[in-house]
């Protein structure tokens, strides 16, 4: 199995090269985490491709992870702080739009999303929404892996300074 192959290629990059990573890869990648799988198949996050060198040192600043300002693109998963009606709703209408499907035949679906995920309490939609995004996340190391891109998954960087740079709580 190639995948196997290009796994074992796969390492937690510590210093970046400094091409970027080019347009079509790019695509491929963000298209792989599109495609990423999720509990409910909601996807209860956002990705920010930061690319402007400039934001990407203001992110990386007082940070041990020098990836940060070193990278091609800085791929930020943020899971949403809640989930709400309007969420399920719109993701509802999506389905039946892409399956070409009648919305009404959607509807045990929706209850069951609704019932679920708006009796939950707070803390928990918000622990929910952060697994999905670790999905994702795995997603695209493994995509990065099949396209022979540099990555690293980060932890450890200043969530409040991200928030106020690329304005999450404004966003949920």
């Amino acid at each position: 199995m190639r995948l196997i192959e290009n796994l074992n290629w796969r390492y937690a990059t510590k210093k970046f090269k400094e091409t970027k990573v080019n347009e079509q890869d790019m695509e491929q990648l963000l298209e792989a985490i599109n495609l990423s799988a999720s509990s409910t198949g909601l996807q209860p996050y956002r990705l920010y491709v930061i690319e402007n060198d400039k934001l990407r040192a203001e992110l990386g600043e007082g940070s041990f992870n020098p990836q940060i300002v070193n990278s091609s693109h800085l791929l930020v998963f943020a899971a949403f702080n809640t989930i709400t009606q309007q969420h399920i709703d719109d993701y509802i209408e999506r389905i039946a739009t892409i399956r070409n499907i009648p919305l009404e035949s959607l509807t045990d679906f929706k209850t069951s999303l609704s019932n679920g995920l708006l009796n939950m309490p707070p803390e928990e939609k918000e622990k929910w929404a952060i697994k999905q995004s670790y999905i994702a996340l795995g997603t695209a190391l493994i995509a990065a892996a099949e396209l022979k891109i540099d990555a690293t998954p980060m932890e450890g960087f200043d969530a409040k300074k991200f928030d106020r740079l690329l304005h999450l709580k404004k966003k949920d």
